[in-house]
C-alpha cells in the first residue's frame, strides 16, 4: 500500500515536472520571439534613417525626420525595457 502511494506520488511530481518544463521551454520561445521582433524593429529603424539620409530635403524637414527617428528609438527601447521585466519576473 505505502509503495502504491509512493509510486503515484512519483508520478504526480513526475507529472508536474514534465508540465513545468513544457511551460518553460514556451517560455523560452515566446521571449525569443519577441526578442526577435525587438531586434527588427531596431533594423527597421536603422534602415528608415539611411532611406532618410538619401533624400535632399529642406533643413526643416532634415529636423523632423531626425525627430521622427528619435521618437520610435525611444518607443523602441521602452519595448525592450518592457520585455526584459516581462520575462524577468
Amino acid at each position: 500500500m505505502i509503495t502504491h502511494k509512493k509510486q503515484s506520488i512519483n508520478n504526480s511530481l513526475q507529472k508536474m515536472f514534465e508540465m513545468a518544463v513544457t511551460n518553460l521551454t514556451g517560455y523560452q520561445d515566446q521571449w525569443a520571439n519577441d526578442w526577435k521582433i525587438i531586434v527588427k524593429i531596431f533594423e527597421h529603424i536603422d534602415d528608415l534613417r539611411l532611406l532618410f539620409n538619401g533624400l535632399d530635403v529642406s533643413y526643416l524637414r532634415e529636423i523632423q525626420q531626425k525627430i521622427l527617428i528619435l521618437n520610435l528609438e525611444k518607443y523602441a527601447y521602452s519595448l525592450q525595457s518592457f520585455l526584459i521585466e516581462k520575462y524577468s519576473n
